[in-house]
């Protein structure tokens, strides 16, 4: 269940954090209302509480293997949103920081 619940945390985060950036920059960029921005500070206010709910107590941990997510959430977001269309280095980028998330996160640590 830890391992379900620190996945669905990271997809909460990634939701709330690239979709708040995403708003923001509709807002600012593309001259959509100022209240895209409004939702989009928000979002990221909900990012900053879904990353404190995960399991794990380490700051640096969460954060640091919440970058991969990031890396790999950000790259789909504009697949969905903006038509983006990635090129092999960006999915291969992409996968090896997904990798690096799963080694942070899961790897057996020797508790003393």
């Amino acid at each position: 269940m830890t391992i379900a619940k620190t996945i669905l945390l990271f997809v909460l985060a990634a939701v709330a954090e690239i979709g708040g950036a995403w708003l923001v920059w509709q807002a600012v960029r593309e001259g959509k209302d100022w209240w895209w921005a409004g939702l989009g500070v928000l979002a990221l206010g909900i990012y900053g509480f879904a990353a404190t709910m995960q399991p794990d107590a380490n700051f640096g941990r969460i954060l640091a293997a919440y970058g991969g997510v990031f890396v790999a959430g950000s790259l789909a977001w504009g697949i969905i949103f903006d038509g983006f269309r990635p090129d092999r280095w960006e999915i291969t980028g992409s996968v090896i920081c997904l990798l690096g998330v799963a080694v942070i996160m899961f790897a057996p640590r020797n508790v003393s």
